[in-house]
């Protein structure tokens, strides 16, 4: 009897005690790391930047003189430097933003041809040179961001300094063939429009590409397409 209870309880012992013996072989279970979130480019904010580029177009160059001349143009062509600054506001996908800048320019071209009244050729010839100092815009900016990459359109007004100078071939003055005036330096209102597309290379520096069309309130005077290039640093990144 002694024996065939020692027998039960030892059986009883070795049963409590193999699940303690298997948690003892068992390796500690141990967490994943939690993932890392990936940081989503941002272009809200205020920026400053310069660009430059080249422009190319025509003017009508007689329009300093009087508007009953024949329609003639001057192509002209030259580069441009400047500063650029803006702010603007991403929402999901969509920006929304406002641009300005001035460039410099050296925008300019010649020309020499006989002049024309209703269709009536003059009996003197015109020595043409049309000049644009500076330019200056104030724009909208409507875009579409993936990440760092942002591509968008653009449109606002425009004003250019402009300078017209008219002599006859002979080197006189407009004055001394009768003309009422032979040179003229103003500034143009116009409207500009355009495209571009720009890439954040830094969570702050960002890099531009832009095509912009500017004409005059006369869409008869100046035509002008500028390319350029740009890099802006804004602030209040990522």
């Amino acid at each position: 009897m002694m024996k065939h209870l020692l027998l039960t309880t030892a059986s009883l012992l070795a049963l409590a005690a193999a699940p303690l013996a298997q948690a003892a072989d068992l390796s500690p279970v141990t967490k994943a790391p939690a993932p890392i979130p990936v940081p989503v480019y941002n272009w809200t904010g205020i920026y400053l930047g310069v660009n430059g580029g080249g422009a190319w177009g025509r003017q009508d160059p007689l329009n300093v003189i009087t508007d009953r001349f024949d329609e003639f143009t001057i192509n002209f062509s030259g580069g441009l430097v400047g500063g650029t600054a803006g702010a603007q506001i991403q929402i999901a996908h969509v920006l929304l933003g406002f641009e300005s800048d001035i460039d410099w320019t050296g925008i300019s071209g010649r020309a020499t041809f006989t002049p024309t009244i209703l269709g009536v050729a003059q009996p003197f010839l015109l020595n043409a040179k049309t000049s644009m100092e500076w330019l200056g815009t104030a724009r909208a900016r409507v875009g579409y961001a993936q990440d760092n990459w942002l591509f968008y359109a653009t449109g606002g007004a425009a004003v250019i300094g402009a300078k017209t100078e008219l002599a006859t071939a002979a080197g006189f003055v407009c004055n001394s063939v009768g003309i009422i005036s032979c040179s003229d330096s103003k500034k143009r209102v116009g409207a500009a429009l355009g495209a571009g597309f720009e890439y954040g290379f830094t969570p702050n520096w960002s890099a531009k590409l832009e095509y912009l069309y500017v004409a005059a309130v006369s869409v008869e005077v100046s035509h002008l397409n500028i390319v350029r290039a740009g890099i802006n640093y804004r602030f209040g990144g990522n």
